[in-house]
Parts: C-alpha cells; structure tokens; sequence
C-alpha cells in the first residue's frame, strides 16, 4: 500500500524541514510531498534537503495547489497537513489506518475538541470556526466535528473523484460538503494542535478568507440542495406577497373594491417569483439527485480501475 504524505506550502522556512522529519519519523514508508506555492523565502530548497519530494504550482491559492496534487500524485491513501507544524505527528498512523483498514473515504483531524481554543490566540479564528460547523452540519445533515482543519487523510476514490473548484482557503469546507452530499464515510480522530510560532506569519485573513468560506456554502448549498435553497428564497417572495396582499383582499371584502391596484400588482409579482423559484429548485434538485448517480457509477469504475492496476 503507498502512502503520500501532501504538504502545501508558501512561505514555511521557519517550520517545514521540522514538519517534514517529525512525519517522515511517523510514516517512514510514505511519500512525503512538498509542493511550494510561490514561495520567496527558500521553502522549497529546505524542504528538498530535508529529504521530501518538491514540486511546483504557480497558480496562488491553497486550493490550486490541492487541485494539482491531487491530478499529481498516485498512491492508495493520501495524508494532507499544512507546513506551519501546528498539527503534531502522533495521530498521522491512526488516520491512514482508517483509510487503509477501515476503507474510510476521508478522515477530518479534529482539532476543535482537543487545545484549538487555548492554542489559537486569534479569537475571530475559532468564532468562525465554530459558526462554520454549525452551518455546514445544519445544511447538509451531517456530523463533520471540524469543517475547516488541514490535517486530513483520504481514499484514493476520494481524491480522483473531487472537483475541486475553489482556489483558495475555502477548499476545506468544499471537502467537507463534498463528502456530505455524497453520502461518502468520513470519521474524525481528535488531533493535537498548537499555534504558529511567534515568527511564522499565517496567511489565511479572517475577514476576507472567512467572506470568502461563506460564499462557499452558500454556492453549495444551491448547488447540492436546490429544491431547499430555492424553496426559502421562494418563501421569502410568498411571506412578502402575502403581507401586500392581505391588507388589500380585507379592505374589498369590506368596501366590494380594491383601490390599491399597485400593491395588488406587485403581491401578484412576488407570488409569481415565488412560484417561478419554486419550479427551478424541482428541476434543479432532478438534476442533482442524476450528478450523485453518475458519482456512484464513477465510484465503482474508478474501483474497478484502481484494483486492476494493483493486480498488475
């Protein structure tokens, strides 16, 4: 069984040597792959000499640099975890056994039930953490105990059947949806977790990359749920309509007229983009619940695919 270890990086040199020996010490019989990302501070050439595989991705964005890791890299279970050396590497082995053993698609390591909140000093950071899970496990009907954490380990199926389509920060909470929505088995380890050290700077902005995870779920959510994403907006029109039209319907039951006729217009408008919306989220859903089969029959070839090339 190959392993790979996948690190993305961009401007680690303080801590990726340190990052790349203590997993090589957990998982010496995996591959360890650094792919530097723009990096101007000598990150890849540590890396080489602390014996991992460098690669390239010009492309900015953490999301661009999983994208080609994943197109990239072969082997039968991937571990990925951040260059910063916040994730310690004691539960690496527990998580590529449940991937290996347990046939687990992906496995989240859980930083926010172990020292997340003491660790972390950026207090916006674990608010909006915490806002994520809910949101994300409240949508999408799931249990997924940490949304956005780096430290993942994942199935070949998983990995060659992503789209991934974010480019940044946000890819994270895209996996973790992606999962949901196709039914996929994810478990969680609880992980260690420290915070940076004080001279490595993060790169992640918790306004700009927070919006950004934001308009994440909402696109997904429209993507993978549309009958319920657009049977709230249409409820929203009808909620409007109603509240227009109510008022002009009591007074021409009691007068026999309606002296307000634009009002009436516009509640009939709202009632018409309510219905309008109401139709799209059936269609939509119907072509949502044919890309989940599809995924199915794609998860099987790629099975079929992927135990052949072991047989040979």
């Amino acid at each position: 069984m190959k392993i790979a270890i996948l690190i993305p990086c961009y401007n680690e040199s303080k801590t990726i040597a340190k990052v790349v020996t203590d997993y090589r010490l957990a998982l010496p019989e995996a591959d360890i792959y650094v792919y530097d990302n723009n990096s101007t501070d000598g990150t890849d050439k540590l890396a080489l000499e602390a014996g991992a595989i460098v690669r390239y991705e010009y492309r900015q964005g953490k999301g661009n640099v999983i994208r080609t890791m994943f197109r990239e890299v072969q082997a039968d279970c991937y571990l990925m975890i951040d260059g910063d050396d916040t994730y310690p590497a004691e539960n690496a082995r527990e998580m590529v056994d449940l991937v290996l053993n347990r046939k687990v698609d992906m496995v989240v390591g859980d930083r926010l039930s172990g020292a997340y909140f003491t660790e972390n000093k950026r207090p916006f950071h674990n608010l909006g953490n915490v806002t994520v899970r809910r949101l994300v496990n409240t949508i999408f009907k799931g249990d997924i105990s940490d949304i956005m954490t780096g430290y993942r380990a994942f199935s070949y199926q998983f990995v060659k059947t992503f789209p991934v389509l974010s480019k940044g920060f946000e890819i994270e909470t895209e996996m973790s949806i992606h999962a949901l929505d196709k039914n996929l088995n994810v478990q969680s380890v609880k992980v260690g977790y420290r915070d940076r050290p004080e001279d490595s700077v993060s790169k992640l902005n918790t306004y700009s990359d927070g919006l950004k995870v934001l308009r994440t779920i909402g696109r997904l959510y429209k993507d993978y749920r549309p009958l319920s994403f657009f049977s709230l907006i249409a409820a929203l029109f009808a909620i409007v309509g109603t509240v227009m039209f109510v008022p002009v319907f009591i007074e021409y039951l009691k007068i026999g007229l309606v002296p307000r006729f634009p009002t009436l217009i516009v509640s009939g408008v709202m009632f018409t983009f309510a219905l309008l919306l109401l139709v799209c989220g059936f269609i939509l859903d119907t072509v949502a619940k044919k890309h989940r089969q599809l995924f199915e029959i794609n998860m099987n070839l790629l099975q079929l695919v992927h135990q052949r090339d072991d047989n040979q």
